[in-house]
This record gives C-alpha cells, structure tokens and sequence, in this order.
C-alpha cells in the first residue's frame, strides 16, 4: 500500500500534506466530447443551442466554472484551492458531436486536474439536462486530461 498517497501506515485514508511543496504556477487542461445528435442540434442557431430552460452553452459553462470552484466538495481527497482563472469553451466537431474544453490555472501546491476533469463533466452534465426534453439519446463519450503543467511533472496527452 505504500504505493498510494492517499493511504496512511494504518491503511486508512488521508489528504495529502503539501504543506512542504513549492508554489508554482500549474495548469491543467481537460475536453469531454459528447454525442448531442441531430435533433439536439436541429435547435442550433447562432453558435448558441436554446431551448425552454434558456441558452445551453452559456448556462453549461457557467455550471463548468461552478463545478471547477466546488470540486473540493465532491472529490473527498482534493484540497481547497484558491482558482485563478477558468476557461471554457464549447466548439462543434461536426453535426452530432460537441467537445467541452476546460482550463484551469493557480498559483499553488497541488495540481488542478480534477478540477478541469470535473469541470468539463459538469459543463457536458449540465448541455445534457438542458437539452433532454429534446432527446435522451445523448452520449457523453469521452472526458480526458489533455495537459498538466508545474508541480513535479508535466503531462500532455494530445
């Protein structure tokens, strides 16, 4: 078990101490891409999606930026963090398909990839509710890390 940092010499779980890490600047960036179909999409105008409960992209990102702040609250071994800046961004790959990116940057001791995880999950999550009296045939296909930068290593994945 000494493999996991999450475990303690007892075997139970723990928070981390980061009390002895350097602040750095640290970036993370997540996409999810999700399935919105052709009758979703149908409702398409203007590079906006609207339905009955309002604008669905600029309402998904919003509840995004929500999730980014609160995602402490939800991952119980995720430290509190003081967020610098969001970014979301929700662009069409083709006439079914969207994909969410989410950006997430501090100045702090611990990453922030749950964080843009959590915030790309809870922008696609939210276009979902927006959009399922249209259809339930939505698919949220795929939420990844794409990169991760200060603290002990650097990740890109594409």
């Amino acid at each position: 078990m000494s493999d996991f940092s999450h475990i303690n010499t007892s075997g139970n779980p723990k928070m981390v101490n980061v009390s002895d890490k350097q602040i750095t600047q640290r970036i993370a960036i997540a996409k999810a891409k999700m399935f919105l179909g052709k009758e979703v999409i149908s409702h398409f105008t203007n590079n906006e999606l609207v339905t009955k409960k309002g604008p669905v992209f600029q309402t998904s990102i919003i509840a995004g930026i929500q999730a980014v702040k609160k995602t402490s609250e939800l991952i119980p071994m995720c430290h509190p963090l003081l967020i610098n800046g969001v970014d979301i961004e929700i662009k069409m790959l083709d006439n079914e398909h969207a994909e969410v990116t989410c950006k997430v940057s501090i100045e702090g001791k611990t990453g922030v990839e749950m964080e843009a995880l959590t915030g790309a999950s809870v922008t696609c999550l939210t276009m979902y509710d927006m959009c399922k009296s249209i259809s339930q045939k939505m698919v949220i296909q795929e939420i990844k890390l794409i990169e991760k930068t200060g603290g002990k290593s650097d990740i890109k994945n594409g």
